[in-house]
């Protein structure tokens, strides 16, 4: 009974995240401009990839699985938003323009607020 309800929680977890980085490869081509790829990308990095280890622990759990499973589960979820807050600030600085409903701009005002401002030490 209880490896049962072990593989159907596990596999459950599996198609859960699955589902997560599918939907992230979707919104990367349907999304509308580059921050919003790049954020729906690297959210669904950190979630589907922790979602997947989690799974494959519950299908297997040992402890040296377990040791692993978090390193790599902490690991993904610091790299994921890391590197999703590097591309979108190399596309900030690079000029990607973001989509037309976006307003206001708070990086440009704070990057080229007031002259004034900029004289101030």
């Amino acid at each position: 009974m209880l490896d049962t309800v072990q593989t159907i929680v596990g596999n459950a977890m599996l198609v859960v995240g699955a589902f997560i980085i599918l939907s992230g490869a979707i919104g990367l081509i349907r999304l509308p401009d580059f921050y919003t790829r790049a954020c729906a990308i690297a959210a669904a990095a950190g979630l589907g990839v922790a979602l997947l280890i989690v799974g494959l622990l519950v299908l297997d759990p040992t402890v040296a699985n377990l040791i692993k499973g978090v390193v790599a589960i902490i690991g993904q979820l610091v790299t994921s938003s890391i590197g999703g807050f590097a591309l979108a600030r190399a596309g900030y600085l690079t000029g990607a323009r973001p989509a037309s409903f976006t307003t206001p701009d708070h990086l440009a005002d704070d990057a080229f607020g007031d002259p004034d401002e900029s004289q101030r030490i």
